[in-house]
C-alpha cells in the first residue's frame, strides 16, 4: 500500500515536472521574441533619430539660405534708396 502512494505521488511529480518543463520552453520561446521584438524596435528607433537629425540639418541649412538671400535682398534695396 505504501508502494501504491509513493508510486502516485512520484507520478504527479513527474506530471508537475513535465508541465514546468513545457512552461519553461514556451517562455523561452516567447522571451526570444519578444527581445527579437525589442532588437527591431530599437533599429526602427535609430532609424527615426538620424531621419529627425538629417531633417534638422537641412532645416538649419535652409533657414541659413533664406537669411543670406534677406541680407542680400535688404543690401539691395537699400542701395537703392
Amino acid at each position: 500500500m505504501e508502494n501504491e502512494t509513493f508510486l502516485k505521488q512520484f507520478e504527479t511529480i513527474e506530471k508537475r515536472l513535465e508541465q514546468l518543463i513545457q512552461i519553461c520552453g514556451e517562455k523561452d520561446t516567447q522571451n526570444k521574441e519578444l527581445i527579437f521584438r525589442v532588437e527591431q524596435l530599437e533599429e526602427e528607433l535609430r532609424g527615426k533619430a538620424e531621419a529627425e537629425k538629417r531633417i534638422m540639418e537641412e532645416k538649419a541649412q535652409i533657414r541659413s539660405r533664406i537669411d543670406r538671400l534677406l541680407k542680400r535682398l535688404e543690401d539691395i534695396t537699400g542701395a537703392q534708396d
